[in-house]
């Protein structure tokens, strides 16, 4: 059984690979993703369904904390999906503490994407976290 963490980590891969071929099978890349055998979790299917069903709110809550300028095209796909993940959890999911989501999205940016990533990822999902 998976952790929380190694959950998300799924669900960032899941998405990257629906993100790369829209018309993928989701049950199929749910298995390629998971250690063999292993089952899919509810968790894993509600960051995946959420994310999905509400990437257009969540990309326009992106947006407005994005500097002059700057457009979600602009960003990595890596970066823009693990920003979606992170405040999916922090808007849609109440038993997962803000500064968690926060934390697991900056922890997949530095294993996904770089320094420079996370320190961008924890700048804009922390404008959604408050003080």
């Amino acid at each position: 059984m998976l952790d929380r963490h190694e959950t998300r980590e799924a669900a960032f891969k899941v998405l990257f690979a629906l993100a790369t071929n829209p018309d993928a099978d989701r049950e199929t890349v749910y298995q390629e993703v998971l250690p063999e055998g292993a089952a899919t979790p509810d968790y894993l299917v509600t960051l995946v369904d959420g994310v999905l069903a509400k990437q257009s709110e969540l990309d326009e809550q992106i947006q407005g904390k994005l500097k002059a300028g700057w457009t979600l095209a602009r960003l990595s796909k890596t970066d823009l999906i693990l920003l979606r993940l992170g405040l999916y959890e922090i808007t849609a999911v109440a038993d997962v503490p803000n500064r968690v989501a926060v934390n697991e999205a900056i922890e997949l940016a530095k294993t996904y994407s770089d320094d420079q990533a996370a320190k961008f990822i924890n700048g804009i999902l922390g404008h959604f976290v408050e003080a």
